[in-house]
């Protein structure tokens, strides 16, 4: 039986941590001033298997992929807190966040401060 390849979509996200600073005065208002201070790109394959035998091998692998990935990320984490601001408020979410979609044909040198 000659069975089509699943459907893959590729998708980018771009999660960006921000540090609140201390009111920024103007000469009518004042103002929080949030700083980047770490970004991470992620990369998204998404699959649309057409057949059953498709969709358990597709799950089966992306089971395996995330946990590498999830891995992966809480290395990183771990050996790499200098850079942390401090938490200085008692906030819910002390580091607001932001999630964008890259622009179409948005390259490496574009995400970059």
């Amino acid at each position: 039986m000659n069975e089509q390849a699943p459907l893959t979509i590729f998708v980018s996200r771009i999660v960006s941590f921000f540090e609140k600073k201390q009111k920024r005065k103007a000469w009518f208002s004042t103002k929080d001033e949030e700083v980047c201070w770490e970004q991470w790109l992620l990369d998204i394959t998404l699959l649309y298997p057409r057949t059953e035998s498709q969709r358990l091998q597709a799950r089966k692998d992306m089971e395996s992929a995330l946990q590498l990935t999830i891995m992966k990320i809480i290395d990183i984490v771990n050996n790499n807190k200098d850079h942390i601001p401090p938490i200085t408020t008692s906030d819910y979410n002390p580091f607001p966040y932001k999630i964008s979609v890259p622009a179409r044909g948005d390259n490496w040198g574009g995400r970059f401060f």
